[in-house]
């Protein structure tokens, strides 16, 4: 793919806009506030940054030896093994497939609103959707500076009309609640009637979902080994940070028995709405609605760049397609795995339309949960092959320290495995309406059966395909010192040789 397209400011705007600033306050935080932890919601925040800072501590310590589309595909099959790692690289790949698909659903739901509004139309949400697709398919084509600068765009406008927003209300609300920024203040119920602390905190973990993509772009960066543990970091804590003071302004702006009166009543949105309202102007209230399906759209472009990416690999080391491997020999993007993911978009709204099925309250959901779930379950594995990397294998003890490639992974790994816990315990609560659904109780199979499966692949072809078993995550970016050129690399039998696609037919 195409080399030095993509700096550490598109890299980060890649994560954010996967992140969704906009729709994460606007959608999760009245579900944290009025059903969760209450006026604790921004605490759960900070435990939040906290838990996934220390997890990316571990995890960029091996981004800065491992560069590759695959990301955790890669590093886990390297990291630890190809048995976990095939697992690692299906899952992910999983994930992105679908959610592009879920966030779309989103988009139309509220472009259907919108459009009904705004313009007094009536037009049925899939024809948001199938528009939605060929312009994320369009801006994927070329390479990711493009989408970088669209996504640059709308995410600088959604934390301009967030901040804005926080730091009116702040200086003509009803005062700061210091209470709200207290960690123990996560742990409690404070004023929810039968409010779920556990249901709060996972909505404040769930607000991070894509924050790992950084290393997927680390071919197309300037400088790998530096532009994604920088982009992560700055990512994550910037995210951190950020949720937490919007949080905590919009409680402060509300007053706390208020903002569980808005996040709980039949209109959750009015708990940032009403602040925009009343300390800013009912301006605003129309930009929050417009922003927020431009907000959508650029997390469902982040999310499309991701499942290429991995399509991208999977097709490289020749377990699919080999043409999805292939680079577009102008835009240097990976061309062919973005038209088959939208395609595979495409069928997911079909599906949706066939069953007759809400693009919010059903696809988005269920996708949703799925999802998180599943990239939960890799980001554990994550942290295992980040302490077998260095400690068991002893690869590179330049970096090797037991606070950042030992005690970060492990705290980071039982964090997400408490994340897990949380998931499984508050499922039922976060999906609403999708719960009646059969498709929410097949979850866990799911899950299992892709971890499981894919695993159990593995070990079949190891058995049976030596040579296809060998390819699993094999292919690196690696940058040569000396003469200062860069190659693609392949590990057969833990010997690296020079390697080249076979998109233009040589080896």
């Amino acid at each position: 793919m195409k080399r030095g397209a993509v700096g550490v400011v598109g890299v980060v705007f890649m994560v954010v806009a996967f992140s969704a600033p906009i729709s994460a306050m606007t959608a999760n935080l009245p579900v944290a506030v009025g059903f969760g932890n209450g006026a604790g919601a921004p605490a759960g925040f900070i435990i939040a940054t906290v838990v996934l800072t220390i997890f990316s501590i571990g995890f960029v310590a091996l981004a800065r030896h491992i560069t590759a589309a695959g990301a955790f595909y890669t590093f886990v099959s390297r990291g630890w093994s190809r048995i976990p790692g095939l697992a690692a690289g299906v899952m992910s790949m999983f994930v992105y497939m679908i959610m592009e698909a879920g966030v779309i659903g989103v988009f139309s739901a509220f472009a259907h609103q919108a459009a009904s509004g705004f313009l007094a139309v009536d037009i049925p949400w899939w024809w948001f959707g199938f528009f939605a697709v060929a312009a994320i398919g369009l801006l994927s084509h070329k390479d990711v500076s493009l989408a970088a600068k669209v996504l640059g765009v709308a995410l600088v406008a959604e934390i301009a009309i967030l901040t804005l927003t926080a730091v009116c209300g702040l200086a003509r609300g009803g005062g700061p609640e210091w209470g709200s920024l207290m960690p123990t203040a996560a742990l409690h119920a404070n004023g929810v009637t039968g409010g779920s602390v556990g249901l709060g905190l996972l909505m404040a973990f769930w607000s991070w979902v894509g924050f790992e993509a950084s290393a997927i772009y680390g071919e197309e960066s300037t400088d790998p080994k530096r532009v994604v543990p920088r982009a992560t970091l700055i990512a994550v804590i910037g995210i951190g940070v950020f949720y937490t003071f919007i949080a905590w302004a919009v409680i402060s702006a509300n007053g706390r028995a208020r903002s569980i009166a808005l996040a709980s009543g039949d209109s959750p949105f009015e708990l940032l709405y009403a602040p925009a309202r009343e300390y800013v102007g009912s301006w605003a209230v129309t930009v929050f609605e417009l922003l927020v399906l431009g907000g959508t759209f650029a997390c469902a472009l982040a999310i499309h760049n991701a499942a290429s990416r991995y399509l991208f690999a999977f097709g490289r080391d020749r377990l699919l397609w080999r043409r999805l491997g292939a680079a577009h020999p102008r835009h240097g993007s990976p061309w062919i795995a973005s038209l088959v993911q939208s395609g595979f978009t495409v069928l997911l709204l079909a599906i949706t339309i066939a069953t007759r099925s809400d693009p919010y309250l059903i696809l988005f959901t269920l996708v949703a949960i799925l999802a998180t779930l599943c990239l939960l379950v890799v980001q554990v594995m994550c942290s295992i092959a980040v302490i077998t990397y260095f400690h068991v294998k002893r690869q590179h003890p330049e970096t090797a320290t037991w606070w950042r490639t030992l005690a970060c992974p492990v705290v980071g790994g039982l964090g997400m495995m408490f994340v897990i816990y949380l998931m499984a315990t508050n499922m039922a609560a976060a999906a609403g309406v999708a719960a009646e659904s059969p498709l929410f109780r097949a979850i866990p199979w799911i899950v299992a059966t892709l971890l499981l499966g894919s695993m159990a692949l593995a070990w079949y072809l190891r058995a049976v395909k030596p040579t296809m078993y060998e390819r699993i995550g094999r292919t690196v970016f690696d940058e040569r010192g000396g003469d200062g050129t860069d190659e693609l690399i392949t590990e057969a039998r833990h010997q690296p040789t020079a390697f080249a696609t076979e998109s233009d037919g040589r080896l």
